[in-house]
C-alpha cells in the first residue's frame, strides 16, 4: 500500500506548479528550518510570551533530532520506485523528520495560538510524499513522534514543570 500511495502522489508532482510548491515545501521545511525561524520570530515579536516561544522552539528542535536518531537505528531506504523531486540529506526515510518537525511545531506554535501552523505542517508533510522521498508510513510515524514529543512538553512550555 506503501508504494502505491507514493507512486500515486508522486505522479502529481508531474504538474509543474505542484512539483514548485513541494520543492519549496520541503526546502524550507530542511532540518526544521521553517519552523525554528517562526520560533524564534514569535519570540522576538511576542515579548509577553517570549519563554514559550523559546521553549516551544526547543521542543520543535529536539523532536526534529529524536527523529533523526531513530532514523539512525531503523535504516529503512527511501523509495526507490519513483524519481524523487528533491535531493536528500540522507538515505533513510523512517520517520520522516520534515514531518516530526511539522507536527511538533503545529502542536507547540499552534498551542500558542497560531493558526496558519498545522495546514502549512500538513502541506509540508504532503509535499514529502508528492517529492518521492517518503512513504506514508514515514510522514505518519513522524507526525506522530512530533506531536507526541511537543504535547509531552507542553506544560514546560507553558513554564510550568512537569513532574
Amino acid at each position: 500500500m506503501d508504494h502505491r500511495i507514493v507512486s500515486a502522489l508522486a505522479a502529481c508532482g508531474g504538474d509543474p506548479r505542484v512539483a514548485g510548491a513541494a520543492r519549496a515545501l520541503s526546502w524550507a521545511g530542511e532540518h526544521g528550518a521553517l519552523w525554528l525561524a517562526a520560533g524564534l520570530a514569535g519570540a522576538a515579536v511576542d515579548g509577553a510570551r517570549r519563554g514559550a516561544w523559546l521553549r516551544g522552539t526547543a521542543l520543535t528542535a529536539g523532536a526534529h533530532l529524536a527523529s533523526m536518531g531513530v532514523k539512525r537505528v531503523v535504516r529503512r531506504p527511501r523509495p526507490a520506485h519513483v524519481r524523487p523531486l528533491v535531493r536528500t540529506a540522507g538515505r533513510h526515510s523512517f520517520p520522516s523528520s520534515h514531518a516530526t518537525s511539522a507536527a511538533a511545531a503545529a502542536v507547540a506554535f499552534g498551542g500558542l495560538g497560531v493558526r496558519a501552523v498545522r495546514p502549512l505542517a500538513g502541506a509540508v508533510c504532503l509535499s514529502r510524499l508528492v517529492a518521492g522521498v517518503h512513504y506514508p508510513s514515514d510522514v505518519a510515524a513522524g507526525a506522530a513522534l512530533g506531536a507526541l514529543t511537543a504535547r509531552l512538553g507542553a506544560d514546560w512550555m507553558r513554564g510550568g514543570v512537569r513532574g
